[in-house]
């Protein structure tokens, strides 16, 4: 039996222009047919105008950025990657990293953002898991060939195919289609409450990796679609952050609470910042004093509080500002055209939070079991466990123990699964720590014999990503907590151990 959307309570979004189709899925009504067509319109709107600035690097402009999407895609083409293959990049942050992303595409060819903070055989696994033809790979030269650019992509064609690791600890990629990405380019205007006039005017400071979807689907390719000018620093640095927002009049950002909560401490925040318009975060929860503090400093900016998955494209659901205050608590109410639901609520009205809309993708890569489960009768099982009263989400739980360190999520069970591999440990069991900047850190509690630490955390940093090893460990005598059936109980070990100091300090 089909899950029964939540009523949309108070949610405040222009919800005019859409149309539900048969499938009960509700969509925007004249979106352009793919990510080519909307940068190809703004190109001719727009030519001269700045589209990339990278901090301390190159300014390109919108025809400048067509050209050279252009000839990488022709370069692809010449090298006899097909239409639909899979085009992995594992360039930094930076206009290449943007040219890497629209030349396959301009080609209809897949493009395969990889996060460059994976561990070797992390990327050794999305490279032979997404099947890619072609690696664009930092100090090589980018595809080149004679212009291409195709004009027969629709909305349902793949585009992209995002990684995020799941609770088999192994990434799975989401299949992302180009109307994927233009419902959340349509969403994200609406919910923070862009004016499309502005459009050549607009300036985003990109300060997240665009290898996610907050930085590419909900930054990138909105000013893109707009017109607007998406100033990218391709690593975050307190006073690069500050001083970027002050000399390249930034009107709009969007960034994780760590880095705001930052930036806020800072000393030299005596700075102009009247032209910041909109600021907008997420990825982590926020606390409410941090809410204040930067409605304190940046009164005239419009807030909000965004929550989504890379299986909803960026965009699932989103607090105003109107509401940022008083439930900072809250991940805010449905998107325009999302239908959310609840999935074995109990009793105190908590369930698992399903998701339904033209941005939820269409399954995992060559993931079958895994697509089956998590994509059911046209809903997608977040395995958040979330409230909703009068329309308004807040996330309760995480069903799937993710931890949530600055942003970026650390499934436990790939810790885990690591650690059983690590000299000594025997047993072992990762949760999160919480964190006054981080919002949360990598814990560990191990068991075995003789276990060295130092040892333990070299031996991790050849399998994982360096924000995935764990900052706290402690090494325990007594076998973990378990239930009757072996499970581990979590949140026994989160809220009866002391952790003492770190033991690394990233």
């Amino acid at each position: 039996m089909s899950p029964e959307p939540l009523p949309r309570g108070a949610a405040p979004f222009d919800t005019s222009g859409t149309t539900r189709g048969a499938d009960g899925i509700a969509r925007y009504d004249h979106l352009a047919p793919s990510v080519v067509a909307m940068v190809r319109a703004s190109v001719e709107r727009h030519p001269d105008v700045e589209a990339l600035v990278e901090v301390g690097g190159e300014r390109v402009t919108y025809a400048e950025l067509w050209d050279r999407a252009a000839t990488v895609a022709g370069g692809l083409v010449g090298d006899g990657v097909t239409r639909g293959d899979r085009v992995a990049s594992l360039l930094p942050a930076g206009p290449d990293w943007v040219v890497g992303l629209l030349g396959p595409l301009l080609a209809g060819r897949v493009a395969v953002p990889v996060n460059t903070r994976f561990a070797p055989p992390e990327v050794e696994h999305v490279l032979a898991d997404s099947g890619a033809t072609a690696v664009l790979r930092p100090g090589s030269p980018l595809p080149s060939g004679h212009p291409e650019a195709l004009d027969d992509l629709v909305a349902g064609d793949l585009a992209a195919i995002f990684y995020t690791s799941g609770t088999t600890g192994r990434p799975k990629g989401a299949r992302t289609t180009h109307g994927n990405f233009l419902a959340n380019v349509e969403t994200a205007i609406r919910v923070i409450g862009i004016d499309r006039a502005e459009g050549p005017r607009l300036r985003n400071l990109v300060s997240v990796p665009l290898f996610h979807v907050t930085g590419c689907n909900s930054q990138l390719l909105v000013q893109l679609g707009l017109g607007g000018t998406t100033v990218v620093l391709p690593a975050f640095e307190g006073a690069a952050f500050l001083r970027t927002i002050v000399d390249e009049r930034i009107d709009t950002l969007v960034s994780v609470p760590a880095i705001y909560g930052l930036t806020l401490a800072r000393d030299d925040l005596d700075v102009d910042l009247s032209h910041v318009r909109r600021v907008s975060y997420g990825g982590a929860p926020i606390a409410p004093a941090l809410v204040r503090r930067l409605q304190e400093r940046l009164p005239q900016a419009r807030l909000g509080n965004g929550f989504g998955l890379t299986e909803t494209s960026s965009i699932a659901t989103f607090l105003p500002h109107e509401w940022a205050a008083e439930h900072a608590d809250a991940v805010g109410f449905a998107a325009p055209v999302v239908d959310l639901a609840l999935a074995d609520v109990d009793d105190a009205g908590v369930g698992e939070l399903l998701v339904r809309g033209p941005n939820v993708v269409d399954g995992y890569w060559r993931a079958p079991e895994a697509t089956a489960a998590t994509f059911v009768d046209g809903w997608l099982h977040s395995g958040d466990l979330a409230r909703v009263d009068d329309g308004l989400v807040r996330i309760v739980d995480r069903a799937k123990d993710v931890i949530n360190r600055g942003g970026e999520n650390v499934y436990s069970v790939e810790v885990e699964n690591a650690l059983a591999g690590a000299p000594g440990v025997a047993d072992a069991a990762v949760v999160g720590v919480p964190d006054d900047v981080m919002g949360e850190k990598v814990g560990a509690v191990l068991v075995g014999t003789g276990i060295d630490v130092d040892a333990v955390l070299a031996y991790l940093a050849t399998q994982l990503a360096d924000f995935k090893v764990p900052q706290y460990v402690v090494v325990s005598s007594e076998p973990l907590p378990r239930n009757p059936g072996g499970k581990l109980l979590k949140r026994t070990l989160r809220d009866g151990t002391d952790w003492g100091a770190p033991v690394r300090g990233r």
